[in-house]
């Protein structure tokens, strides 16, 4: 199907609360997607059958905008990106260099901000629809451009959204068999390198049952030096905090300890990315597990990605926070605590 028919195929955007940012943001970087073109001097495509890390089904490709079988086009004011299936043949490399090949039976699109513009600190927010049907994995999300603190995930990774097999029947404990999924995430990924990389994180429900498929929402964070936030529709609904994430790096044959606040502080400068997963080591194993061929096509589409910087000109983007006494503060499980040098 032409990028555009399928474009009419899909529901256009409805209503969605609109979440504006708190006092004292400024907007300093923003994408509106309202050209005819995806803006290439603000996106990257990545093209490699690397699987994401995570044993992912689909291959990345830089099909985009009228090329017959897009994966990201731009089409009525919004990005869309396309899990398609289908089988498809690139690079086994994540940078998609290299001799060895891959091939997979869906592709998609990954499109990041990455040596176009990085931040540190400020608020992020992203007004989305997501996609539906077991094994669609969306993500809106931040991996450091430049970090002192090594490879992943000692240098960190900020997860501003994920959700995964939206409306399939929900595997969390305590709810009624055949409750469809409908909660979205919001994780932090820091520590070491392989094996001793861990996670910390919390999920939000919509109020009323309602499904993050069905209609546009606005996810938002809001990070600075010491705590990172997490928002839908402008409902503050996570923290976390600096004394319970950590880094650690391999030095002279011993790990070794960044400074305090490491690796979500100063030191990095991070990019955004936008994509659009098949299966893989979470939502292929968790609801009703695989991958429903059916389900796809699938889209995640969006209206805008903005950037807010702190007015209040602190260096360490304090001052602007946007904070609800409802809210979650996430701390690190016992297991996944600071293993010792």
């Amino acid at each position: 199907m032409h990028a555009l028919a399928l474009a009419a195929a899909l529901l256009a955007p409805g209503g969605g609360a609109a979440a504006g940012s708190g006092a004292g943001w400024t907007l300093v970087w923003q994408d509106e997607f309202d050209g005819e073109a995806i803006d290439l001097s603000k996106w990257d495509l990545e093209e490699n059958c690397w699987g994401g890390g995570n044993h992912e089904s689909q291959c990345y490709t830089r099909r985009r905008d009228r090329h017959p079988r897009a994966n990201a086009f731009l089409a009525d004011g919004l990005l869309h990106i396309v899990a398609r299936r289908e089988r498809y043949t690139a690079s086994a490399a994540p940078d998609g260099g290299g001799k060895a090949m891959a091939t997979l039976p869906y592709t998609s699109a990954r499109l990041r901000t990455r040596h176009r513009q990085e931040w540190t600190f400020g608020r992020f927010e992203i007004r989305a629809r997501l996609p539906r049907g077991q094994g669609s994995w969306p993500a809106i999300w931040m991996l450091p451009t430049g970090s002192p603190y090594g490879a992943w995930a000692s240098s960190g990774e900020i997860d501003i959204m994920e959700a995964v097999n939206l409306g399939a029947p929900s595997d969390e404990p305590g709810v009624a068999p055949g409750t469809p999924e409908t909660r979205v995430h919001g994780t932090l990924h820091y520590g070491r390198t392989p094996p001793g990389n861990v996670h910390t994180g919390t999920w939000h429900r919509l109020p009323d049952g309602a499904n993050p498929a069905d209609d546009f929402h606005v996810y938002a964070l809001e990070w600075e030096a010491g705590e990172i936030r997490w928002y839908v529709d402008g409902v503050h609904y996570a923290t976390q905090r600096a004394d319970g994430w950590w880094s650690q790096l391999r030095k002279d044959g011993r790990w070794s300890d960044p400074p305090a606040g490491a690796p979500f502080d100063a030191a990095s400068k991070y990019h955004l990315l936008l994509n659009l997963a098949v299966g893989g080591d979470w939502a292929g194993k968790v609801n009703a597990t695989g991958i429903d061929e059916a389900a796809f096509p699938q889209a995640m589409l969006v209206d805008y990605v903005r950037v807010y910087r702190c007015g209040a000109g602190r260096p360490d983007g304090s001052g602007c926070a946007t904070v609800g006494a409802d809210a979650k503060l996430v701390a690190p499980e016992p297991a996944q605590r600071r293993p010792l040098p």
